[in-house]
């Protein structure tokens, strides 16, 4: 590995708090994406800024050498009258963006055609905040040869799917002159985020076109709101997938590889997403850039995206117990052996029976996401679905969940079995960290399901009884 690489990884060491947000004891204050992932950001209410940043990533030719090297070409808002550790960290922060724009290398040459590109990236912040890069890496206008460039939008919220929505927008506007980008962003900065299920209309005008209106929605269901299942489903069978999530429910090392950037992109979000209502507490980078390939030897749980031309490096690392996914043949090039095992077999078979059930009957990604997610949520449910009665709390609130008698109080042995493994988990421990600190159950999209299948079973019961 190259200078660059041993700086880097020497900046993204964290230091692990217990069940917190990652810290760090160099002071730096801009991290790449250990232990950050989109599907756990915080369900904004609305209100908030729809973005940070957006910024033009070009690929720049080094004095010296035949490489070339990513940097900002363009930036919008510019920041004025920053204090000096505002001003610091915003250094930092457009330091690291350039490399994750261009995770593939430094070496380019000049191309008539390009397929465009949309992805992703996490940076954590010290405090635990979190600031996410939606990327659109395209072919800038005009004759002959040219160098890809991204428009990178920074932003704090986790929506992928209306984000690729303004970079729809950004695209179209890019064609005709970057002043023209300038006014709808403007627009969009002074607007408020939609609350889930509402709308914002923008006004835009466009030289030619006169003026648009640009309807942006929020999904109603937050927490499908940043993911697409689309390119999981395309690329892997019904049991592949549940074997990825069995691994990644008992935390092991996942490494997902494919060429396209948008593909690795948008599987280890679902991936990550099928885990819902538990976050991936470890190691999380959905697009490894070249110089942080050593990533794949650590010893820790992870998940991460290598693009195909880094196959044989990845394949001569040392690596201990890792699943690796090829998404281009959709087949394991290597596993610990065991997957097909780890979930109680009756609960597997749910799961594929219900994601089988009319399948092709579904049009919208909408529908889609949520016939692909809700099986697993199910899952989750009939195996853990009782932790609120387990939690005993003290006269000032503070829960202590009372672990044993959990695990005792489901019937079937294999899934005993398997929820003996899962609580020592940090999934489930972060999880039920907060389900202490909380006097009430949280009223999500979990509980809602665990009420109706608590009301499924009350219902059952009187009519096992006429039958007896």
């Amino acid at each position: 590995m190259d200078g660059l690489g041993r700086r880097l990884r020497a900046s993204l060491r964290l230091k692990r708090g217990h069940g917190g947000p990652p810290q760090d004891n160099s002071g730096e204050a801009l991290k790449e994406p250990e232990r950050a992932q989109e599907h756990s950001l915080p369900n904004f209410a609305g209100g908030q800024h729809f973005f940070e940043y957006l910024l033009v990533v070009s690929l720049k030719k080094k004095r010296s050498e035949d490489d070339y090297e990513p940097i900002i070409t363009y930036q919008f808002p510019k920041r004025e009258n920053l204090l000096r550790g505002q001003q610091e960290e915003e250094e930092r922060l457009l330091k690291a963006i350039p490399l994750f724009c261009f995770p593939d290398g430094n070496e380019w040459a000049s191309l008539t055609e390009y397929p465009r590109e949309t992805f992703s990236f996490v940076l954590t912040n010290v405090d635990g905040s979190r600031k996410i890069g939606y990327c659109r890496r395209l072919l800038p206008a005009g004759p002959g040869p040219r160098l890809p460039k991204v428009y990178c939008i920074i932003s704090c919220i986790g929506c992928f799917g209306l984000f690729s929505k303004i970079l729809d927008e950004v695209e179209k506007r890019h064609q005709i002159s970057m002043a023209v980008i300038y006014p709808f962003m403007q627009g969009l900065r002074e607007a408020a985020f939609p609350a889930p299920g509402k709308t914002v209309t923008l006004k835009s005008f466009i030289p030619d076109s006169g003026t648009e209106f640009i309807s942006l929605t929020r999904p109603l269901d937050s927490h499908l709101e940043h993911v697409d299942f689309s390119s999981l489903l395309h690329c892997l069978s019904f049991e592949q997938i549940l074997q990825i999530f069995a691994s990644a429910v008992l935390e092991r090392k996942i490494i997902f590889l494919a060429e396209g950037l948008s593909t690795l992109s948008q599987c280890i979000h679902a991936a990550a997403a099928l885990l819902y209502p538990f976050s991936w507490a470890h190691t999380y980078i959905p697009v490894v850039p070249e110089s942080l390939l050593a990533t794949v030897c650590c010893p820790t749980p992870f998940m991460v995206g290598v693009q195909m031309r880094f196959q044989q490096e990845v394949m001569d690392s040392p690596m201990e117990e890792v699943l690796l996914v090829n998404l281009c043949e959709g087949t394991f090039l290597m596993s610990v052996g065991d997957e097909k095992d780890i979930l109680p077999p009756k609960l597997q078979d749910d799961i594929l029976y219900s994601l089988g059930q009319g399948i092709n009957e579904l049009k919208t990604a909408e529908q889609i996401n949520e016939h692909v997610s809700g099986p697993f949520v199910q899952f989750f449910v009939k195996i853990v679905g009782h932790y609120a009665s387990y939690i005993k709390r003290e006269a000032n609130g503070q829960g202590h969940f009372q672990e044993r008698s959990f695990c005792k109080a489901l019937t079937s042995k294999t899934n005993r079995r398997f929820v003996k493994k899962f609580v020592k988990t940090q999934l489930f421990s972060l999880f039920i960290q907060e389900a202490e600190k909380s006097k009430n159950p949280p009223a999500g999209y979990f509980q809602q399901k665990i009420l109706e299948y608590e009301e499924q079973k009350k219902q059952k019961k009187p009519r096992e009884k006429t039958v007896k």
